[in-house]
């Protein structure tokens, strides 16, 4: 393993071990979460979400574990480091508050050793594929996720909480044709369930 990815994991452990010694509801997002989940493990990063209430007390918490914190120019979230590696702390997910809700249908993992809350494998890929625009359109990552969490995923979700996002549909689109998903986007103009192109 090289150093930078044990800094990573590391990073990653400490984080979740000061939110929850804290006594602070949180959960493991992004790839890492997908990673727990079955899906090919990220190295850019680790996330974690809590809720904006919470946010100076997780500050306080994960600054006490011995991470450097640093305030980026998004107002969504804020950001640690540990040996170079890099933990970010979302209080915000897709312009959305992170709420009580969708921390609470998380499930309780082992990830690197450390059992902990991940975000549901629905609302993982619903996540990626809303944040999905011009200036960010890889789907090589998200295919191998996709395929990864198929089995997790409710799809029909998906499709409702990306209708109005053309990107996740064209994501949608391929996943459905390669049959990884059961379900192709909403047709425009059809939002009320007609017209969906969807395998019997």
């Amino acid at each position: 393993m090289s150093e930078d990815r044990a800094a990573l994991q590391d990073a990653l452990r400490l984080t979740a071990v000061a939110l929850e010694d804290a006594g602070i509801p949180f959960a493991l997002v992004g790839g890492y979460a997908a990673w727990a989940r079955g899906a090919p493990e990220p190295s850019h990063d680790a996330d974690f979400a809590v809720r904006e209430q919470d946010v100076p007390r997780a500050r306080e918490a994960i600054a006490a574990a011995g991470l450097e914190l640093a305030d980026p120019p998004e107002n969504w979230l804020f950001k640690a480091y540990y040996q170079g590696a890099l933990v970010d702390v979302l209080f915000r997910m897709v312009g959305e508050p992170v709420t009580e809700e969708m921390l609470a249908g998380s499930d309780v993992l082992e990830v690197l050793a450390v059992r902990m809350p991940v975000l549901s494998a629905t609302d993982i890929l619903s996540a990626k594929m809303r944040v999905l625009g011009e200036h960010y359109c890889d789907f090589t990552p998200l295919l191998g996720m996709a395929r990864a969490l198929r089995e997790q995923v409710d799809w029909a979700r998906v499709r409702d909480e990306t209708a109005a996002y053309p990107y996740a549909r064209a994501f949608l689109t391929l996943v459905h044709e390669l049959d990884v998903s059961p379900l192709g986007p909403l047709t425009t103009g059809h939002r009320d369930g007609s017209g969906r192109p969807d395998r019997p």
